[in-house]
């Protein structure tokens, strides 16, 4: 067991510190390990760290409790994952609230080239239960991930209809990795876990109580290319993880529903209030998202730099990786070419089919 990454661990378990300072405390000292060296008068004098928290760190209680979640997590097959390493999902790592750490119960599947939130009301009409179930049965061609909460509702019901249709599914929990709830959902998680996975921030045997929830709404948001509200009432959870999409960046889509239904409220008011694209089916999807029979399946062609002009790799190199794509003005930026001459040569490239454009002015690799 690597002693800095039990260290970074512990970090996590200081009394009244949270991700901001753990990044500072590391900055300051050197690393998670050296933090644990240092003496009280050098901890002090990290803005935000007081009495508790030094005090906590000088007496390496977090360390020993730290070893002990290695153990079990080694024991139960659970990886844990931190912000820098060089696995974290690239999709979370954009977000500036990113949880700097992630237990992950599963063969994982958190970089599948589409990645589909879909959330919605626990209180689930047959009408959004039958949608929802359609519509991941027509995410099938396009091999996407599907990613909920494991809550009652519509929830459970992408999570069941990805994998009756052999679609990886990821289930973002609020409590600790051991703590699947509703419990009711357990054969359902193991079953996520042959494909994808269960994940969390939050520590072994953590209690999912009402404040993790909002939190744990973020990661589902910041690990899709979009998220699909299927029901919601005026108010509740599937708008929170909406209204931080939208802040994420994210393409919001929401079906729309009879306007006498409670649970149809929600979604009505993110159309109305240009929230969210309304959705009435894939194909509604598929035109937002720019997606076609071509891009269902990865790429695999191997691009040599030598026979692009000096222009033409910075822009290759600038996109590479970028699953979201990039804006023009920001690789204007990047690879300091005026924009007037990069519309040139990304058209010129999107005609060779290297690239591909996006809506909104965004670009990526083909």
């Amino acid at each position: 067991m690597e002693s800095n990454r039990v260290a970074q661990l512990a970090l996590h378990f200081v009394p009244h510190i949270g991700n901001f300072l753990i990044k500072q405390l590391i900055s300051y000292c050197g690393s998670a390990e050296k933090v644990f060296k240092a003496p009280k008068n050098k901890l002090l004098k990290v803005p935000g760290i007081g009495d508790v928290a030094a005090n906590a760190i000088l007496k390496q209680q977090p360390l020993e409790r730290a070893r002990a979640e290695f153990e079990k997590a080694q024991k139960d097959g659970v990886k844990i994952l931190f912000h820098s390493d060089k696995d974290y999902p690239a999709r979370l790592k954009q977000i500036n609230d990113a949880p700097s750490i992630l237990y992950i119960k599963g063969v994982n599947n958190l970089e599948s080239n589409k990645m589909i939130g879909i959330v919605g009301t626990r209180n689930a009409t047959d009408y959004g239960k039958s949608f929802t179930s359609e519509l991941v049965k027509s995410l099938k061609a396009h091999k996407a991930t599907i990613v909920s909460g494991l809550a009652y509702g519509i929830d459970i019901e992408a999570h069941k209809s990805a994998i009756k249709n052999d679609l990886p599914t990821i289930g973002v929990m609020a409590g600790g990795i051991n703590k699947i709830y509703p419990s009711a959902h357990r054969k359902v998680a193991e079953d996520m876990q042959l494909t994808g996975a269960i994940i969390t921030e939050q520590s072994y045997d953590r209690v999912p109580d009402a404040p993790k929830f909002p939190a744990r709404n973020r990661i589902i948001a910041g690990l899709c290319d979009a998220i699909i509200v299927v029901e919601a009432a005026y108010k509740g959870g599937a708008l929170i993880t909406a209204n931080i999409a939208n802040d994420y960046n994210r393409d919001v889509f929401a079906v729309p529903g009879d306007l006498n239904r409670k649970y149809s409220e929600g979604c009505n008011n993110l159309i109305k209030q240009n929230k969210a694209h309304l959705l009435t089916g894939i194909q509604d999807i598929e035109y937002i998202m720019n997606w076609d029979a071509s891009d269902q399946v990865p790429k695999q062609s191997v691009l040599h730099l030598d026979s692009f002009n000096d222009q033409e790799q910075s822009v290759i190199e600038t996109l590479r990786d970028q699953n979201e794509g990039v804006h023009i003005d920001k690789l204007s930026w990047v690879t300091q070419i005026p924009v007037n001459n990069l519309a040139s040569i990304l058209l010129a490239l999107e005609f060779q089919g290297h690239i591909k454009s996006l809506p909104g002015k965004k670009y990526k690799m083909n």
